[in-house]
């Protein structure tokens, strides 16, 4: 009989680990290949594991509610199902294969970071908590007692993740250990120099979640790794602003669904990064690697202030109904937290459209290893001059600004700057009469 390890996938390309919520399949559970064996939750989806193999969970090697790298192996499958009898039932601490499996968190007793287990019985309490609230209350010996004079500002109130960390730093606050802010290490090994903030009375601490860390992290990266240039226009939407204006009625009549400007920029986008297909690269080391397909990602806002960015793939293969259909799916979805893992990987290229927040312009930071992104400001009434056979006029005209971001290492000036005029040029010439 062959054993396979299912490993726990890649969720993202900034997603490093992932917490065990429930495991639908049971140790003996005959499975089928692609069927879902358990739920996993990460800072940006909860989502579905799949099995990578047909046969028989022989061994379950990570618990609800322990958090696991990405890689790490998670689950033993007997693959050859019409050869095994019954599986062996799991054992009580994970067996190591080759001395890559992660230790596991137990329920009664967790190794704390200082080497003291906790001791932490929830089945005494009168509430519910999520496995990630269970995690922090162990590695901060917050007793079961405490967790019940936690107020909670979740459904039912349930204790959230950001209520939890509010109480441990205000606990920490008031037995006067305040912690400095971590701040990325630059892999060069030169550490980052560590500024301690002045907390003045009556000032209030707020401790990260997560997906701020893994952002903020990132965002460090980003900088650090590539050379930021950034180019700017100024485009002439009168056309698309008229001709949406004109259609969008009916397309929501007809379609049941909104017409926004995003999948219009989106197309110009693509468009001119067909014509400028360098731009559409990533770098490896002293290599360039020229991407095939053409993914655009497209940061969403998210309600608690973050930002996601879902991905459409071979976005140049849809129309443009095509791309509004896709675009509000993923904006809605990323919004409710049902994105898929996958969903969140693969991008070439990234737009962002700080003008949905009033912003006329902005500077982005690149999505690594990707080597452009642009930025949309707002749309704006503007006096302008045109040119008439019959004379220069003054006319009021529907004017935006486009930013692009670049990596310099790779891409030039003069690239980054036509790429983003290209975009300007579709965008000005856009057809009024289309039908979409």
């Amino acid at each position: 009989m062959a054993q396979v390890q299912l490993i726990m996938p890649k969720m993202g390309e900034s997603i490093f680990e992932a917490t065990i919520l429930n495991w639908i399949k049971k140790p003996g559970d005959k499975i089928e290949q692609d069927e879902s064996v358990l739920e996993v939750a990460t800072d940006k989806v909860d989502t579905e594991v799949p099995s990578t193999h047909a046969g028989i969970l022989t061994e379950i090697l990570a618990k609800e509610g322990e958090i696991v790298k990405v890689g790490a192996p998670i689950a033993i499958i007997t693959t050859d199902v019409e050869a095994g009898a019954a599986a062996p039932q799991p054992t009580s601490a994970p067996a190591k294969s080759n001395g890559a499996a992660e230790p596991v968190l137990q329920e009664a007793a967790v190794a704390h970071s200082n080497g003291a287990p906790q001791a932490i019985n929830f089945k005494d309490s009168t509430r519910f908590y999520s496995p990630l609230v269970k995690n922090i209350a162990r590695e901060e010996n917050i007793t079961v007692a405490e967790l019940e004079t936690i107020s909670g500002s979740g459904n039912e109130g349930r204790v959230t993740k950001k209520d939890i960390l509010e109480y441990v730093q205000a606990r920490k606050v008031g037995g006067a250990t305040v912690q400095p802010v971590k701040h990325a290490v630059p892999t060069s090994g030169a550490p980052t120099p560590k500024v301690q903030a002045s907390i003045s009375a009556g000032d209030e601490i707020i401790e990260m979640d997560r997906m701020r860390k893994m952002i903020a992290e990132r965002m460090v990266d980003s900088k650090r790794i590539a050379p930021h240039v950034t180019s700017f226009v100024e485009a002439d939407v009168t056309n698309v602003v008229q001709w949406r204006g004109k259609v969008k009625n009916d397309f929501q009549k007809r379609e049941g669904d909104v017409l926004t400007f995003t999948p219009i920029f989106i197309e110009a986008v693509v468009m001119a990064i067909k014509d400028y297909p360098m731009i559409n690269i990533q770098v490896d080391g002293d290599r360039i690697i020229k991407k095939k397909d053409i993914n655009i990602g497209m940061a969403v806002a998210l309600p608690s202030g973050n930002l996601i960015v879902p991905v459409i793939k071979n976005a140049d293969q849809f129309s443009l109904g095509g791309l509004t259909k896709i675009v509000n799916d993923l904006a809605r979805r990323a919004r409710d937290g049902k994105l898929k893992p996958d969903e969140l990987a693969g991008g070439t290229f990234t737009i962002s459209n700080v003008g949905s927040f009033g912003n006329v312009m902005g500077t982005p930071i690149l999505v690594q290893p990707q080597v452009g992104i642009i930025a949309l400001g707002a749309i704006v009434k503007k006096p302008a001059v045109l040119e008439l056979p019959s004379g220069d006029v003054i006319a009021i005209r529907h004017k935006m600004f486009l930013s692009h971001s670049y990596n310099h290492r790779v891409v030039d000036g003069a690239l980054g700057g036509m790429m983003v005029r290209r975009v300007a040029d579709y965008l000005e010439k856009f057809d009024i009469n289309r039908s979409i």
